[in-house]
């Protein structure tokens, strides 16, 4: 990174010097701050999983429909990627604090008319609600930790940061049935409101104030184009399992968000002052983090995909069950994250040689699931144990290369860039690797099956006896194909990616130093 891009703090003024001056010390209640922000955060990813528990008394107690039981979950995700990088330019342009404090108030407001709608539509309208404010606060976390933590501990910050993910993915459905078990679905939704006042208390008085001095200057056209944009194309992934990918209702969306997407590209290589400066694309450790984020996601959101499915279909687990079964993953995750394993290695092996091992290691996980999950669960406990050590590895030093390589100024904008290409390469690996399993499942499937479009219907057609048996192993041979193929992607692209920040590297002295992004007269941001 550049000396001018040197991250801005709330903390004590620095003393006289050359080096202070360029390096300001980090903030005195950092720690304290990161706990903050990742209850904030827990809420918000918690909510991405616990309705799934409760579709059963939603679809009782409200009348719902199977599609408005999918709005009720898709509702939240699809406006709260859309709004990723608009969120994240607002924090930058009006203030970090100031975005932390709407998307709790909003969260909380959202959580509040969720647990008391009386009808379908009501309680979509609430969790697109929750979408803002939960768009508002992942942006905002992320770019508080780069602004209260310097180079030397933004790793393990960010580290701690990402454990946040991962618990919420495994606690979400375990709260969800104890819940449920005790009270009525509303409560899925009240229990985020004590945690959204203490966060509005805490953050109120602990994190300092920080927004880039070009506040004045929204790129408006661009917030509509990627909103509009992505948008689009989320819509086109969350339905392209349910309509077939290659069915009018998600070509057609996805066709349109990207020919949007690709408008707001040229827009903002045109605005004098644009909320996603393209020339970020032109620096290789950007690049190479993004391609390894992308495919990590990519790799974890088609395998949880599969699993799931083999889990239900082919072992017969109930939701929660499978849930349970498959939280080993999470678990390792946080397990790793909180020893801090990926950030004390980042400067013995370096941030390539790091992100390597752990791509590598992300990949053996899903070959092993591959090859030994037909024999029992557990080879495919070794599976997901060695897949959580890979993501534990690399996540983290991939997710501050990439906002290494951005200007502390634009931090916002760098963690909306993270968000948003997490839901492209979940979407991404949903896509690919249910095609891969979907071509070989039907290509071995027996005569009295063939045509069928899912193991349910494949099983009704054939019966009682071998035909019956014969489907089983088609679907189960299209789950193995599937996890190799994602295996080869992710080891590919791991290997791609850490050769991209190698060369960063010796070009720039440390990923992100080579081909700022700056423009001239460009600001450098404000701590208020």
């Amino acid at each position: 990174m550049t000396a001018n891009a040197s991250t801005p703090c709330a903390g004590p003024e620095p003393g006289p010097g050359p080096e202070p001056a360029l390096r300001p010390p980090p903030h005195p209640r950092r720690w304290l701050i990161l706990g903050v922000i990742c209850l904030a955060q827990l809420t918000v990813l918690l909510d991405n999983t616990v309705l799934n528990v409760a579709i059963p008394s939603l679809t009782g107690e409200l009348g719902a429909s199977g599609a408005q039981v999918q709005w009720m979950i898709n509702a939240y995700s699809l406006v709260q990627s859309g709004l990723l990088l608009t969120a994240g330019s607002a924090s930058d342009r009006y203030g970090r604090k100031k975005a932390l404090l709407a998307g709790l108030a909003v969260f909380g407001v959202g959580s509040l008319v969720a647990a008391f709608a009386q009808s379908p539509g009501q309680l979509v309208a609430a969790r697109a609600g929750m979408g803002v404010g939960g768009a508002l606060l992942l942006t905002s976390t992320l770019a508080v930790v780069v602004q209260v933590f310097d180079e030397t501990e933004r790793v393990r910050a960010i580290g701690l940061w990402a454990t946040v993910s991962s618990l919420g993915f495994a606690a979400g459905p375990l709260l969800g049935g104890v819940l449920l078990g005790h009270f009525w679905w509303g409560s899925i939704f009240l229990v985020n409101l004590p945690v959204a006042a203490l966060g509005l208390v805490a953050v109120a008085r602990l994190v300092p104030e920080f927004k880039n001095r070009d506040g004045e200057r929204p790129d408006l056209l661009g917030a509509l184009l990627s909103t509009i944009g992505m948008g689009a194309v989320v819509y086109a992934i969350i339905s392209g399992p349910e309509h077939g990918w290659a069915s009018f209702r998600v070509l057609l969306p996805a066709l349109a968000g990207a020919a949007v997407l690709a408008g707001f590209a040229l827009w903002e290589l045109r605005v004098p002052y644009p909320m996603l400066d393209m020339r970020f694309f032109r620096n290789r450790s950007f690049v190479g983090a993004v391609t390894g984020s992308v495919l990590v996601t990519f790799g974890m959101g088609g395998s949880l995909f599969l699993l799931t499915q083999h889990l239900q279909f082919v072992l017969g687990y109930e939701p929660l069950e499978a849930g349970l079964r498959i939280a080993p993953l999470a678990l390792t995750v946080v397990a790793l994250n909180l020893t801090g394993l990926g950030a004390r290695l980042v400067p013995r092996m370096g941030t390539p040689a790091t992100i390597a091992t752990g791509m590598s290691l992300l990949a053996a996980g899903l070959a092993a699931v591959a090859l030994l999950a037909p024999h029992g669960y557990a080879g495919m406990l070794l599976g997901l144990v060695v897949m959580g050590v890979g993501i534990a590895l690399s996540g983290p030093p991939m997710a501050a290369a990439i906002m290494g390589a951005i200007p502390p100024e634009r931090a916002g904008v760098g963690a909306g860039v993270n968000g948003t290409l997490a839901e492209f390469g979940n979407g991404l690996g949903v896509a690919v690797l249910g095609a891969v399993l979907t071509s070989r499942f039907a290509a071995l499937l027996p005569l009295a099956a063939a045509g069928a479009a899912s193991l349910p219907a494949a099983l009704a057609a054939a019966g009682d006896g071998p035909e019956r048996t014969a489907v089983t192993h088609a679907f189960a041979s299209g789950l193995e194909r599937g996890q190799l193929v994602g295996a080869a992607a992710v080891l590919v692209g791991g290997l791609a990616a850490a050769s991209l920040l190698r060369r960063a590297e010796r070009a720039g002295g440390t990923p992100g130093a080579e081909e700022s992004p700056n423009t001239p007269g460009e600001p450098t941001g404000s701590a208020a």
